[in-house]
């Protein structure tokens, strides 16, 4: 079986994740609710967006344009994906144990894409660890 066209699947994935959490600000009205923080909080909430999304970016990228030596068994490969692993891991953790998306999922479409999201960070977590721990 062909560990890099799950990984180059993984990489589209990650992609259409930045497309689901475009719109996020939006869906919790970050405008509103961020106005009322001191403005160095307000900043630190974007800047950190910001750089889960260039963490995202990179391993989107990592994955569809290097899926095959992501497979190659190397130390620093199987390190990769096992990062890539984790990150998706701890994501899907928070989805469960932190945050409480109900009051926000007030459609159909929300509550299916919630879910979406959650079947997709699960797939993440198990190819990435599987590649990562494949001899």
């Amino acid at each position: 079986m062909q560990h890099d066209r799950f990984l180059f699947a993984g990489g589209i994935l990650q992609f259409g994740i930045l497309v689901a959490s475009a719109l996020v600000p939006r869906v919790l009205d970050w405008r509103n609710s961020l106005r009322k923080l001191d403005p160095l909080l307000r900043d630190l909430i974007w800047v950190h967006g910001a750089f889960i999304v260039l963490v995202i970016i990179a391993f989107g990228s990592l994955s569809v344009g290097f899926a095959g030596e992501l497979t190659n068994g190397s130390r620093l490969a199987r390190a990769v994906c096992a990062m890539i692993a984790i990150f998706w891991g701890c994501r899907l953790v928070v989805q469960f144990t932190v945050f409480d998306a109900r009051p926000y999922l007030r459609t159909l479409f929300l509550k299916l894409g919630y879910r979406g999201l959650t079947l997709v960070f699960s797939y993440l977590v198990v190819v990435y660890a599987w590649v990562a721990l494949s001899p």
